[in-house]
C-alpha cells in the first residue's frame, strides 16, 4: 500500500509527525508531498496533488490530508470522482470511515487535533476494513452521481 499524504501550513507540524509515525508502526510506503513549513499555501493545491495520485495509482493507494480544521481539504478532495474522504475527530470516526464508507482519503484538522489523537486515528484507519454489503450499494450510488453530474473531474 502506498500512502500520499500532505497539509498545508496549518497542519505541516502534524503531517511531520504522523509521516515518520506510519513509517515507523506500518508496513507501507508514505510519500510525502509537503510541505515542510509553516509559510501559507493554497490547500486545495494540496488535495488536487494528493487526490491526481490517488485516482492514478492502485486501488490500495490511500491519502492523508492535513489542515487547520479539516473541512477544507475534505472538500476539496471529495469534489474527485473515486475519492472517499472522511474528517476523522477520533478512533471512532475513523473506524466508521473505513468500515461503512471505505473512505480512501483520511483528512484532520491540525489546529484542533493533538498528536496524540491523531496517530490513534491513522493507526485505526489503516487496520480497518471496508464491510460491504449495504454499504456497497450506498457507494455505488455515490460513485455513479459523481461521474454523471457536472464537476470538473
Amino acid at each position: 500500500m502506498r500512502i500520499w499524504v500532505a497539509a498545508d501550513h496549518g497542519a505541516w507540524d502534524l503531517k511531520e509527525e504522523l509521516v515518520v509515525w506510519i513509517r515507523e508502526r506500518h508496513a507501507v510506503e508514505v510519500v510525502d508531498l509537503g510541505v515542510h513549513s509553516g509559510e501559507a499555501v493554497d490547500y486545495p493545491d494540496l488535495a488536487d496533488e494528493v487526490c491526481r495520485h490517488l485516482v492514478a495509482g492502485g486501488s490500495m493507494d490511500r491519502g492523508i490530508l492535513l489542515c487547520g480544521t479539516g473541512l477544507g481539504m475534505s472538500i476539496a478532495a471529495n469534489r474527485w470522482a473515486g475519492v472517499r474522504a472522511g474528517l476523522c475527530h477520533d478512533e471512532y470516526t475513523a473506524r466508521m470511515a473505513r468500515q461503512h464508507n471505505d473512505a480512501n482519503v483520511l483528512v484532520m484538522g491540525g489546529r484542533v487535533t493533538g498528536v496524540a489523537v491523531a496517530r490513534a486515528i491513522v493507526d485505526v484507519w489503516l487496520q480497518e476494513s471496508f464491510e460491504g454489503g449495504r454499504h456497497q450499494r450506498r457507494l455505488d450510488k455515490l460513485e455513479y452521481y459523481a461521474r454523471t453530474r457536472d464537476v470538473p473531474h
